[in-house]
Formats: structure tokens, C-alpha cells, sequence
């Protein structure tokens, strides 16, 4: 079984000279229930599917199983998708042994910034770089799935 381990921190520094390459990323889902998340994404000209099983007590790890489909494939099942749609830009920012995803969202989700480390255990340790801020694993407010349903510009402060 895939095991998906990884924390989220919210971006809170200027990391953009640190990036190493970016990607447009516009996904939705057939499936945002927690138990089982089923993401299709197209990530640049690449299409893929992904299933996500619910996450560990501390959130940091879930089971994940992707494949990657025809971008063709991907856009005719994004128009069968719940309403909503997740946009973003990736950003690969590489620190020590690790690459952070830095996701930069676009549309209903502008103004958040989200970085993730995938990691081999939980409490693996990591170089944290100073632009990372507060740790926001396991917060479903920050899981992709929710940000369709309740966008970040609809959060009150």
C-alpha cells in the first residue's frame, strides 16, 4: 500500500529566489468525502488520477495511489468533477535532502500559499527554511478538497 507522508506550513517569507521550476496545476474532484478523496489533475500538458485515503491522528500521513492518464482523458473527467475547481502554481524549492512544493493559488484561493515536505516517516527531520511558517498539518481547512468547497477568500479573519 502507498503510504503519502508529509507536512504543511503556510508561507509567510519571500521564497521565489529559491525556485527551481514551476507548473500550472488545475485539478478537481469526483470524490472530497475524507475517507476517500479521488482527484483528477492536469498538471502542465500531463493528466492524472489520484485516490487518497483519510490521513493518520496527526494528518501527516494517508494512503495515495496515482496514475497518470491522457490529458485528454483528464479534461473530460474534470467536467464530471463536484463544482469547483482548484488553480494553483507549484513552485519546486529544493533545502538539504528535500523538496518543498510551494503552491501559490489563484482564482477563488488568491492570497494563499501553501508549502508541503514529503517526508519518509513522520517525525523525520528536515532544514526548515525561513520563509516556512506556521504548521498547518492536518488542518482540513488547507486540504485541496476543502479549498473547492470553502475558498480561502471566503474565510473571515
Amino acid at each position: 500500500m502507498a503510504q503519502e507522508i508529509e507536512r504543511k506550513f503556510l508561507v509567510t517569507g519571500d521564497y521565489k529566489p529559491e525556485v527551481g521550476a514551476s507548473q500550472r496545476i488545475v485539478q478537481g474532484y469526483l470524490s472530497s468525502v475524507p475517507e476517500r478523496t479521488v482527484r483528477v489533475r492536469i498538471k502542465g500538458d500531463r493528466g492524472y488520477l489520484t485516490i487518497k485515503g483519510i490521513g493518520s491522528a496527526s494528518g501527516a500521513s494517508r494512503y495515495e495511489w496515482e496514475r497518470e492518464i491522457p490529458t485528454g482523458e483528464a479534461e473530460e473527467l474534470l467536467a464530471l468533477c463536484e463544482p469547483g475547481v482548484i488553480d494553483k502554481t507549484r513552485h519546486l524549492v529544493s533545502r538539504g535532502a528535500h523538496t518543498f512544493e510551494v503552491d501559490e493559488f489563484h482564482g477563488d484561493n488568491a492570497g494563499l500559499v501553501v508549502a508541503e515536505v514529503e517526508l519518509g516517516s513522520e517525525d523525520e527531520e528536515f532544514e526548515r527554511p525561513e520563509w516556512l511558517g506556521e504548521e498547518v498539518t492536518g488542518q482540513t481547512r488547507y486540504y485541496n478538497s476543502q479549498l473547492m468547497q470553502h475558498p480561502f477568500r471566503d474565510w473571515k479573519s
